[in-house]
């Protein structure tokens, strides 16, 4: 009843907003990822009690284990067979388990993070990528809460062939605030990795967008630790030998908490059936696919 509540009390927009945003967000940020590593079982037990008050927490699809952190439990693996890899060699399965947002067709240049609420690819991406692949392709954004799995998995046999760091804030990025902030994801520490699908060339963009309480993404690929602190160098090359390749629905990374990751295809791409705002889907689930001819 007191858990029920309270989830009834956060629904209020004005106060989630308030609590989640009119705080000082990266002092609170880097508060959390240091309490998070302490190790202590016990505490790591406590803390996933609270946890569950404010969330739908689930871990019943990971391997029994006592977490030594929060962290730990965060970043938790899960069990392999839960999580089925769409078998079509040509389709682009979801990265992450998510709630899907805004999504669609890239008008031009500009993209749409809730209605009324656009935004450009250059912003996103940063002033020293080339965005033209996109111009008038197709994207979806992919919202994961801070009770869902947190890794997450290439959508197709792919090789990473650079990644921009961007620091930013660290805006909450639920529907509340995406209504509210303008070009919010723009403004929120993020990664932009560049990739090219191994069967036909055609480039990805995947971008894992960053917020309070998360600003942790580690890229297994790289040796060293995305996080506010990091400040570069903010281009990271991957030459020749250098470059990660990756099997469909093998895993390239995690955030520490939550957060957003936006899917980026060309022209010629559209969205599987199913796929529209507010619909929940799981690392695997078919995401895109390349447009039927008319």
């Amino acid at each position: 009843m007191k858990t029920s509540l309270l989830k009834t009390i956060l629904a209020q927009e004005d106060l989630n907003f308030l609590l989640t945003n009119r705080v000082p967000r990266i002092a609170l940020t880097r508060f959390i990822g240091w309490y998070s590593q302490i190790r202590s079982p016990l505490l790591a037990r406590w803390s996933i009690a609270v946890w569950r008050c404010f969330s739908d927490l689930d871990l019943s699809e990971s391997p029994p284990q006592r977490y030594g952190s929060l962290h730990d439990c965060f970043t938790r693996p899960i069990r392999p067979e839960t999580r089925p890899i769409d078998a079509d060699p040509d389709g682009l399965c979801s990265p992450s388990d998510a709630i899907v947002g805004a999504c669609g067709d890239v008008a031009g240049t500009q993209v749409f993070q809730a209605k009324g609420f656009p935004y450009t690819l250059a912003e996103l991406f940063g002033p020293s990528q080339d965005t033209t692949p996109y111009h008038d392709g197709v994207f979806v954004t992919l919202r994961l809460t801070s009770a869902m799995y947190h890794r997450f998995h290439a959508p197709q046999d792919l090789t990473v062939e650079h990644v921009t760091y961007l620091s930013g804030d660290t805006w909450n990025v639920n529907p509340i605030a995406l209504q509210r902030v303008e070009k919010l994801f723009c403004r929120n520490e993020r990664a932009v990795l560049n990739t090219r699908l191994a069967r036909t060339g055609t480039p990805i963009a995947i971008v894992p967008v960053a917020a309070i309480l998360v600003a942790s993404l580690r890229l297994h690929f790289l040796d060293v630790l995305l996080h506010l602190r990091y400040r570069g160098p903010n281009e990271i090359a991957l030459p020749g030998q250098a470059r990660a390749r990756f099997r469909k629905g093998e895993e390239m990374g995690w955030f520490q908490h939550g957060s957003t990751i936006i899917v980026f295809a060309p022209k010629g791409h559209e969205l599987c059936e199913g796929i529209a705002n507010g619909v929940r889907i799981k690392m695997g689930q078919p995401l895109l696919k390349a447009s039927t001819p008319a």
